[in-house]
């Protein structure tokens, strides 16, 4: 269980940083992270997907965005209740 619970943070800390990484390139004009891959790192931790849109102020007029990384979250919540609901 514990080990479930590092393996979420470690995701959710990893796609927070995707977002600061990708919004830092944004400003200094850099090659960006392709919006697949931000989708796909927020699949895995969307948590921090939504924190970083939030605080980097980054991604959040994209409809893609604003709807599929909320569906993660919710994703991530129901898998949580359902495995901790086996233990």
């Amino acid at each position: 269980m514990i080990v479930l619970f590092v393996i979420e943070a470690v995701a959710n800390i990893v796609s927070f940083a995707f977002f600061g990484v990708d919004k830092r390139k944004a400003i200094t004009s850099r090659w960006r992270i392709r919006e697949k891959t931000l989708l796909f790192i927020s699949l895995i931790g969307p948590l921090g997907s939504i924190m970083g849109m939030k605080l980097f102020r980054h991604k959040t007029k994209k409809l893609s965005f604003k709807i599929l990384v909320p569906g993660f979250l919710i994703i991530h919540i129901v898998l949580l209740i359902y495995v901790f609901n086996l233990l």
